[in-house]
Parts: structure tokens; C-alpha cells; sequence
């Protein structure tokens, strides 16, 4: 055997590696249960994170106009309030009571259950929290015995856009409320036109509303909220079903507990008129209300 048969150290010349064993196929049926897993995790993350970070929420009705105008798409903060059986998907009862509890500040635009069944999610404005007197006295709301500061705006014009007219078709009502908001715009579509002021709470935060026509809720009687309970108002205040309403189904929610607290609105992410068409790609552009996206509370 020649000496170019070994190496230094005595052993054979360089070989071949050994080749790594082919991985076995993997079959459909293990395909299928993979996918099926990695969905499952993902719905448990989304359902997690919906339940205690952010929540989406959209707009039905224009109780919280000029500020919400229906076809608005909001973020909730879960966090802001605590937790409740009502921050879960269907009001699955696994919370005891209220955990991490906050009572909201007033002025606050929150989400909650609406009394008295707590089955539908509603959006008002905190203006009573416990230990407040709150009454209205020709439109005006009179908080702890003095009335909240109102100025007159600019009107607020808003145009007739397809999902009002569905909207107020629902209820059996007209898209500006009575013929006399209505009118027809330089471009020759219909408009709504409403008075519109600005209220100040004594913290000093304020916000837009609407009142345009006298109602027997213009006046109400003195209300002292009790502990663990809100008095919410819509900023629309004509076509609001609120705390100045017993609490009947589809008529009003009287005091709202905290318990049924959802969350907080926290920003605009997405907002249409109701005019998109799923036929036509062009109009679910055109539909949207960009101005609106990213409006913060």
C-alpha cells in the first residue's frame, strides 16, 4: 500500500460524507391538523386581545352627533374602566363583579351595556358620576346645582348619505329629524342643517352638541347618582335614548351601573357613508370618509 493511502495520522484518505436521511413526506391529514391548530391559537389571541386590549365598535344611530355619525368604525379601550362579565364576548359571566375598577371622568365617551337587559352595546357620554345631581331645565343640564355653560356655534351641515336614510327607514323617521333641517346644497344633494353649541363641563373639557327642537326630555326631574352608577347622555340631544329615559327596552337606559361598562372610545379608524357597493370595488373608496380616520377622544 503506498504511502498517498493514509493520512498523517494513519487513517484512510478523505471519503465521502454520509448523507443526511431524507425527511418524510408530510402527509395532508398532518397538513390539515396543523392548520386547523395554528386557527384555533389565532382565534384565542384575537378573542383574548378583543376582550382586555381593544375592541372595535361602529356606529348605528346618530345619538352622538355632531361627534359620531353613523358608519363611524371606533376603537374601545378595554382597560380604561376594569373588567366585567360585559367585557367578554356574550357577556360570558367568568368575571365576578368588576375587577381593576375606574370610575370613568365626566365628559368621557364611553361604551357599555344598555340597561335594562344589557344585551346591546351603546356609546354616550359620561355627564353624572356617583354622588352628582343632574337635572335639565329647558335643554340645559344643571350639574350639582349649577348649569353647564353653553355657546352657540356654527351650524353643523352634514350631508344625506345612504346609511342615514337607512338608518332613520328603521326607525320610521326622516334623515334630518323634520322636513325644516333639511335643504338642498350648492351641488343640488340633500343636506341637514342643525343648531349646533358647545357645552363645558367645570373641568373645563367641552364638546359639541346638537338641540333643535323642543322635547318633554328638555325637562327633567332632579336626579342624585347613586354609588356605582353613571348618568349618560347622547351629544345629539333630540334623538338620544338615554339617562333621562327609564330604563326600558328600546326606550331608554335610566342610570347606567358601572358594571356594565364596556370601555372607552379611543380613536376613528375607519368611517363610510353607506354608499359602497360589494360589485363595485371603485365605490368601497369612494364611500369612505377619510377626514374622519384617526379623530381621537
Amino acid at each position: 500500500m503506498t504511502e498517498a493511502s493514509f493520512t498523517a495520522d494513519n487513517a484512510p484518505a478523505s471519503q465521502p460524507a454520509p448523507s443526511a436521511p431524507t425527511p418524510a413526506p408530510v402527509s395532508a391529514k398532518e397538513e390539515a391538523v396543523d392548520t386547523i391548530r395554528f386557527l384555533a391559537l389565532l382565534a384565542i389571541a384575537v378573542l383574548i386581545f378583543r376582550s382586555f386590549f381593544l375592541s372595535p365598535f361602529n356606529i348605528p344611530s346618530e345619538s352622538m352627533q355632531p361627534r359620531l355619525l353613523i358608519g363611524d368604525y371606533l376603537l374601545v379601550n378595554k382597560m380604561a374602566y376594569g373588567y366585567s362579565k360585559y367585557s367578554l364576548p356574550f357577556s360570558v359571566p367568568l368575571i365576578p363583579g368588576r375587577v381593576f375598577a375606574r370610575t370613568p371622568e365626566r365628559g368621557d365617551v364611553a361604551v357599555f351595556k344598555a340597561p335594562p337587559s344589557a344585551d346591546n352595546d351603546y356609546i354616550k357620554r359620561v355627564i353624572g358620576v356617583p354622588g352628582d345631581s343632574v337635572q335639565v331645565k329647558d335643554g340645559i343640564v344643571w350639574l350639582n346645582g349649577k348649569p353647564l355653560k353653553r355657546e352657540t356655534m356654527p351650524d353643523f351641515v352634514i350631508p344625506v348619505t345612504a346609511n342615514m336614510v337607512e338608518a332613520s327607514r328603521a326607525m320610521g323617521t326622516l334623515p334630518c329629524y323634520s322636513m325644516e333641517f333639511e335643504e338642498v346644497a350648492a351641488d343640488g344633494l340633500r343636506q341637514c342643517r342643525y343648531k349646533q353649541y358647545r357645552e363645558t363641563l367645570p373641568s373645563g373639557k367641552s364638546y359639541a352638541i346638537l338641540d333643535v327642537a323642543p322635547i318633554a326630555e328638555d325637562n327633567t326631574p332632579l336626579v342624585v347618582v347613586p354609588e356605582g352608577h353613571l348618568f349618560m347622555m347622547g351629544d345629539n340631544r333630540d334623538r338620544s335614548a338615554d339617562s333621562r329615559f327609564p330604563a326600558m327596552e328600546n326606550q331608554g337606559i335610566g342610570l347606567v351601573p358601572e358594571e356594565n361598562l364596556v370601555g372607552k372610545a379611543l380613536v376613528g379608524m375607519f368611517s363610510t357613508d353607506g354608499s359602497a357597493s360589494w360589485i363595485n370595488p371603485i365605490s368601497w373608496f369612494t364611500a369612505a370618509r377619510w377626514s374622519r380616520i384617526g379623530d381621537g377622544f
